[in-house]
């Protein structure tokens, strides 16, 4: 395995010509690399072939691996739509001058270099490039073994852009795939600033108790519905059969499906949208007892110890009946993820109760949990969904790869 501290220096290296780079190039740069993209992208689907061919088409992360046209095209709008942003470095936050004459400005920074440890997504190469670069950041990828032949051609392609441009190509750097390189990267303090894990919850404990490097979680995606008595049939038809079955591989599909006990009657036609998608359910007794006979016998499942607080990444859901929305908070409360979390209702204080007190990043009333995320945001792209409470909560874009320094100019004085 290479050196990789000898990369670090070199990408630390990299990070600090960025501050000198204004806005204009940065943009060419960004609309060049989607440019790019789309005449390489024979090129980076025979690559992610490669991927594709060593894994089992069942396996969860199939899905997220898999590049194709349409959504290459979409990466390329991303990377455009980045690049048409704000530009978040250099904002003035505040200013003001003291009474010995002191004049502050308080500015936001990059945060230096973002390294950037995620699994089986070769688009969170693009993503989290074109964020990090937009915002004045060099990165650190540490991708799985699962896409390296998609993420070396990706970075391969950033890299020729850059060149191209006259720009240090060290300003990303794709760390090896062996295991190995994740405690090297997580030690080297020196040369990265911030960690952000992106994948299983698995690798984000794992990133949280081994790193010596300050860390952004952006943890699983544990996702509920709750439909309330009041809630509308139609609306929540169409809301939970996309939530559920849209891209059910992502995080923020929809794991947990709570309902009031009056809306047993409607649950059976609620859920035939999902049966014909060949959702398979895990359920409490009062749920099984109506739903036996009724949903496909080969799909409905009794619920066990593993269907409560699980992000299943497939076509799968657990379903409760709740008897009041108090109950139905502090279910998601204890097994939720602080994600994603929903309510189905027409009752205005039901729903700002269900607002107000569920512990999410996002917290949604009347409509799909698949919104989480931060093109749909407006942000252009993501580096990630962060699940903590401090530096970012929700998408993270560019805004949240900032940090700030304050800036004080004198003339002379001294303190006493």
């Amino acid at each position: 395995m290479p050196d990789i501290n000898t990369n670090l220096a070199a990408t630390q290296k990299a990070s600090r010509t960025l501050v000198n780079l204004d806005e204009e190039k940065i943009n060419k740069v960004l609309l060049d690399l989607a440019d790019h993209l789309l005449t390489e992208t024979d090129g980076i689907l025979a690559e992610n072939r490669k991927d594709l061919d060593k894994m089992d088409e069942s396996d969860p992360k199939y899905d997220r691996l898999k590049l194709t046209k349409e959504r290459l095209e979409g990466i390329a709008s991303d990377i455009r739509n980045v690049a048409n942003l704000d530009y978040p470095v250099g904002r003035v936050l505040e200013e003001k001058t003291l009474e010995n004459g002191l004049k502050l400005s308080k500015i936001t920074v990059p945060l230096g270099v973002i390294g950037i440890i995620y699994e089986a997504r070769p688009n969170v190469t693009f993503d989290v490039f074109s964020l990090c670069f937009k915002s004045g950041n060099a990165c650190v990828l540490k991708g799985g073994s699962d896409a390296h032949s998609s993420n070396t051609k990706i970075v391969q392609l950033i890299q020729s852009v850059l060149k191209k441009h006259e720009l240090d190509e060290n300003i990303i750097y794709l760390a090896p795939s062996e295991r190995e390189a994740v405690k090297d990267i997580l030690s080297a303090n020196d040369y990265i600033d911030v960690i952000i894990p992106r994948g299983s919850q698995n690798l984000i404990s794992f990133v949280r108790e081994n790193a010596t490097i300050p860390v952004i979680e952006t943890g699983a995606g544990i996702v509920h519905t709750y439909l309330a008595n009041s809630g509308d049939f139609e609306k929540a038809k169409a809301i939970i059969l996309n939530a559920k079955t849209r891209r059910p591989s992502v995080c923020n599909a929809l794991d947990t499906l709570l309902y009031d006990e009056e809306q047993i009657y409607t649950l059976y036609d609620l859920l035939k949208p999902l049966e014909e998608k060949k959702v398979e359910l895990y359920v409490d007794p009062p749920t099984y007892s109506e739903l036996e006979g009724k949903y496909d016998d080969a799909l409905l499942n009794r619920e066990s110890d593993e269907s409560r607080g699980r992000e299943f990444l497939s076509l799968k859901m657990s379903i409760y009946m709740m008897p009041t929305v108090v109950e139905a908070v502090d279910f998601i409360n204890r097994f939720g993820s602080g994600h994603s979390e929903a309510i189905i209702s027409e009752d205005e204080s039901e729903i700002e109760y269900f607002l107000n007190n569920v512990d999410a990043a996002c917290v949604y009333a009347n409509t799909s949990t698949a919104f989480t995320d931060g093109a749909q945001f407006g942000m252009g792209a993501e580096i990630g969904i962060s699940t903590q409470k401090l530096h970012a909560r929700g998408p993270m874009a560019l805004n949240e790869l900032t940090s700030y320094k304050w800036i004080v100019r004198g003339e002379g004085q001294v303190r006493e």
